[in-house]
């Protein structure tokens, strides 16, 4: 069992820039995500990084602008926004991928975090 902790969402205006931390109760050794949901739609990929952080993955829409890292010495995952738009607004959510199947899938994820607000003003 792993718990997550997402943190660091809020307020900004479009064109800021904020930093998600997803701080997990113990080391997992997969590959973690990053989702999205927004008011009325369903969960979407954002980026993904495996457990070695050696590579990364990241949806068209969010591709130059975020930025996904992590540091298992201090079991976290991070996720850089930058340039936001108003269409970034929504809960941010980590997840570690225990499953197989593309990296993409939102089923092939488990242990997910509470997830954390992310509003861009216009």
């Amino acid at each position: 069992q792993v718990q997550l902790v997402e943190s660091g969402g809020g307020l900004v205006q479009a064109g800021g820039s904020l930093r998600l931390s997803c701080a997990a109760s113990r080391r997992t050794g997969y590959a973690m995500g990053w989702f999205r949901q927004a008011p009325g739609k369903e969960r979407e990929f954002v980026a993904a990084i495996s457990w070695d952080a050696s590579i990364t993955y990241y949806a068209d829409s969010v591709k130059g602008r975020f930025t996904i890292s992590r540091d298992n010495a201090k079991n976290t995952v991070y996720l850089q926004l930058n340039s936001l738009k108003p269409e970034d607004t929504a809960v941010y959510y980590c997840a570690v991928k225990t499953g197989l199947g593309s990296i993409e899938l939102y089923d092939v994820y488990s242990y997910w975090g509470q997830g954390t607000q992310v509003t861009v003003s216009s």
